[in-house]
Parts: C-alpha cells; structure tokens; sequence
C-alpha cells in the first residue's frame, strides 16, 4: 500500500485539489492512504486564511483525504524553501512513501534537473556574485539567469509558482535524503492570481469571489462547500479585509525596533526598512509599498508583517517541527495511525493537552500557534466565535 503525502493551504479547498489527490490515487492505487501537510491559520504568502486550519482541514477529508497534520507557523509563513523543507519533513516522519505535488509543467524530468543545480553547495554564492556584478537583478532574476546559462529555456519553468514550490519540494527530499519517490500532476485550471472559465478555478481567484461576498460553490466540491458555508453562517470566517488590515496594523504599531531587527528574513537592513515605514503608514499597502524595493519582494515583506505580528523570529523555521498535530481525519487515515503508531519518527499529537508532555521546544512552538489562533479568531464576522484559548482545547475533526 501507498502513503501520498501532499504539501498544501487549501485555502480554500476547491475542485483542483481534489482532482490532484483522485489523480494520485489513480495512478498510484485506489487504496492509498493521503496524509497531508496543510497550513494552519496563516499560509505561506504572507495573510490570514480565510477560514480556520479545522474547518479546512475538515473539508479536505471530507473530500478525499485521510489526514490532514498541521504543518507548525513558522515554516508555515516562511520562504518556499523553509515551507517545503518543514513539510517534506514531517510527510516523511509520518511514513507517507510518495510526496504529490501540482505543477505547471506537469512531468518531473526538467523540475529534476532544476532541483539538480539548485541542490549544488556553491550556487548561492553563484548567485551573489551575479547580483553584484548586476545590481538590477533581484534573487529570482539572478537565479533564473545562471540556471539560463546551465539548462538552457529550462529556467523559464521557475517563472510559474506551481513549478517553483515543485522544485523546492525535489530540493528537499534530496537534502533530506527522505525515502519517498516524487510524484507531479499538472495543475488544470486558471493560474495563480489569474481569473479562468470553467469548473476549476485558483484559489487566490475563489478567495477574491469569498472577500466579495460572491458564492464560489460552483468550484468547490458540495462537501467542502457544506463546510464553508457552515463557518459563514455562524460568523467563523476571516473575509473582512478592513478588519484583517486593522488586527496586523495593530500589533504592528505596538512593537520595538528590536522585534523587527530579529525577524526572519530581516537582515541587510530591510527590518528597518520595514520599522521605519510602519511608523509613518497608514495602511497596510503604504508598509509594503514604502519596504518594498527591486531586491526586496512583496511576498518577503508581506511574510515579515506577519511574523512581526505573530511573534515568529528569525531561525524558527530551521531546524524540524518536533510534532505532527492532527487537525482531521477519516476511518482510513486513523486505521493507518494505529498501524503506525510505534513507527513514526515524529510525536504525533491527536489532543492538544497532550504536547505538554513533549519537550519545551514542543511546548513553546504550540504555545506560539495557539496565540496565533487567539488572533485569527478576532477575525470572525461573529462575536461569539471570538474566543481565547481555542487550540489549547480543540481536537481533530473525526470525518
């Protein structure tokens, strides 16, 4: 039997992402277990989800996976290198045999290729002395340049975000030396940031129809969308931007220069960049707008507000999470949990009460997502789903 491990948000769950987990089992058996590796209340492009790491991960299994496993705040809002790392790690941890991902290119040789030279101990140092002899360029244009030069139009392959992650998740499973065999379905359906026709839509595209207060039930699979509609319905969704803006600015506006000086991804200046403009801006798009620069992406500072907010400091994301978390699952996934139970290399946490047991490493890193969901839940259209300490008693959703 095969265990498929896949990387995800679902934020929110949509038809695309259960094609990918039918298409797996296609081809890799109708008996396969899916273990997912899913963000929490906060994804990897820097923002709130637009509804709570259960409810997602409910709708998940309730349309095809088996389980879904928290993959911790730090990695979870860190680069695409840290979030693949983090994730392929605990798949890995967790005994899944395979890793399934999407990707734009849809075939896993050239992304091989890519993750090849991507994967060589001085390419990071290639890539700074190209950007100083060309300052113009950023990291991705340097990068893409130099591997332009090695692989020839391979490189244009990292112009598309699906295939990027793709490559991270190769790079990590060679550095991990993780047992588990890459496994690409390509993505169908609009691009990231696209609007499309048909059935399949991106999420970034479903989210904009949710924060509009359109009905994206055309796109999503009844299951999930049954969910969704229940957090809607009883005020447990973040889709108020206003309010989204107001919390981050908030928390933003209360913190030292020392906190911005640690963050991850805040050295070479760019934490003070980015101090300097939350003390003068008077919105969230002025802060990006005012840090941002040629060599500094949106996305990074977008990751830097978030952390700053949420408490998460530079070098969280390197090491492993010490535990798996589980938020949901089904039959299938908890028979395979009993049969694993002895085998796992990683603490798997199925009552939050339980990771106080574990080491301090443990205990700090929950505590830390659970005020992160303190937060999220402010969010909430509904007062009464405003409360605190949440995480600390909410197991996983039995499907």
């Amino acid at each position: 039997m095969n265990i498929i491990g896949i990387v995800c948000e679902y934020n929110p769950f949509h038809k695309g992402h259960a094609w990918q987990i039918a298409a797996s089992r296609e081809a890799l058996g109708q008996d396969s277990v899916t273990v997912c590796a899913m963000s929490g209340d906060y994804v990897q492009r820097g923002e709130a989800a637009v509804f709570s790491k259960f409810a997602r991960a409910e709708a998940a299994c309730r349309c095809g996976a088996d389980l879904v496993f928290e993959l911790p705040l730090p990695w979870a809002i860190s680069s695409a290198e840290s979030f693949a790392r983090g994730s392929v790690s605990m798949l890995a941890a967790l005994g899944c045999t395979h890793l399934s991902f999407g990707s734009e290119h849809g075939s896993l040789d050239m992304l091989e290729e890519l993750a090849s030279q991507l994967s060589r101990s001085d390419i990071i140092e290639d890539i700074k002395q190209l950007m100083a002899r060309e300052p113009r360029l950023s990291f991705a244009a340097a990068r893409q340049q130099l591997l332009r030069e090695y692989l020839g139009e391979t490189a244009v392959l990292l112009e598309k975000p699906n295939n990027i992650l793709a490559v991270e998740y190769l790079k990590a499973i060679r550095q991990l030396d993780a047992p588990m065999l890459p496994f690409t379905v390509e993505r169908r359906g609009s691009g990231h940031d696209q609007t499309g026709e048909g059935e399949l839509r991106s999420a970034s595209e479903l989210r904009a129809m949710l924060l509009r207060g359109e009905d994206p039930g055309a796109h999503i699979p009844e299951a999930a969308m049954d969910v969704f509609r229940r957090e809607m319905q009883q005020g447990r969704a973040a889709l108020d931007e206003d309010r989204r803006e107001l919390a981050l600015m908030s928390r933003l506006r209360m913190l030292e220069e020392n906190s911005y000086l640690s963050l991850p991804d805040g050295g070479d200046g760019v934490g003070q960049r980015l101090c300097s403009a939350v003390k003068t801006a008077g919105s969230l798009e002025e802060i990006l707008k005012l840090t941002a620069a040629r060599r500094i992406p949106l996305a990074r500072v977008r990751r830097m507000c978030l952390c700053a907010a949420l408490g998460v400091e530079k070098g969280q994301a390197n090491g492993l999470s010490p535990y798996a978390r589980l938020l949901a699952a089904n039959g299938r996934g908890r028979k395979y949990l009993r049969e694993i139970a002895n085998k796992t290399t990683i603490s798997v946490v199925t009552k939050p009460a339980h990771v106080r047991y574990l080491g301090s490493e443990a205990r700090a890193l929950f505590a830390l997502g659970a005020s992160a969901h303190d937060m999220f839940t402010l969010l909430y259209s509904g007062r009464e789903g405003r409360l605190a300490g949440e995480d600390w008693k909410t197991g996983p959703q039995i499907v």
